[in-house]
């Protein structure tokens, strides 16, 4: 724990500037976690009670239609980005949708209630929590406008900046889901950007 607990620090430090002093007194409550390609960090119809930071990996969060059992790719999250089903996680309903690796990875994560008590008793982690919502919300209105605004070309190339080496890492079928494409029309974007 004690190189993941570093990492954690620095980007938490980064993200909401919590002090040396606020990240140790929280060390008990993070704890390393490993799943495996294809495990799940968190289920369709389960509430979401961890909040977690990819330390090594990805997720694909997706839904799966359960008639059709039809699956559709939501959003991806990598390494030094925080993983969770905000909406489950706060207002402890059920996820939609399934959160799972894609390889093998590895998160450092912390449980609702451990993170509710640090809002209640640190002002700097109440900050913290703000700044998480922020930065779900923004990552929510940023999927819905390119989705309303975007040409699919553009999302890929968004895609791209935000996971730079995504290509190499997951199947190509699940990016064009991610797009709304298919397999074909995603091979015509690249080969046009390639040029």
């Amino acid at each position: 724990m004690s190189d993941n607990f570093d990492v954690l620090k620095a980007h938490l430090s980064n993200f909401a500037a919590l002090t040396s002093k606020d990240l140790d007194a929280t060390r008990p409550f993070w704890k390393t976690r490993k799943i495996n390609k294809g495990d799940f960090f968190n289920m369709q119809y389960v509430v979401c009670n961890d909040l977690g930071l990819v330390i090594k990996g990805i997720f694909r969060i997706y839904y799966a239609d359960p008639e059709t059992g039809a699956e559709k790719n939501l959003y991806f999250f990598s390494e030094n980005q925080f993983l969770v089903s905000f909406r489950s996680f706060i207002t402890r309903k059920a996820c939609h949708y399934f959160i799972q690796a894609m390889e093998d990875s590895e998160i450092v994560y912390i449980s609702y209630s451990d993170l509710t008590n640090l809002y209640n008793a640190h002002s700097n982690w109440e900050k913290f929590g703000r700044l998480l919502a922020e930065l779900f919300f923004t990552y929510s209105q940023s999927r819905a406008e390119e989705l309303l605004f975007f040409t699919h070309e553009q999302r890929y190339i968004r895609l791209i900046e935000e996971h730079p080496n995504i290509i190499d890492r997951i199947q190509a079928y699940h990016i064009s889901s991610y797009l709304g494409i298919t397999n074909p029309s995603l091979s015509r974007i690249r080969k046009r950007i390639n040029r």
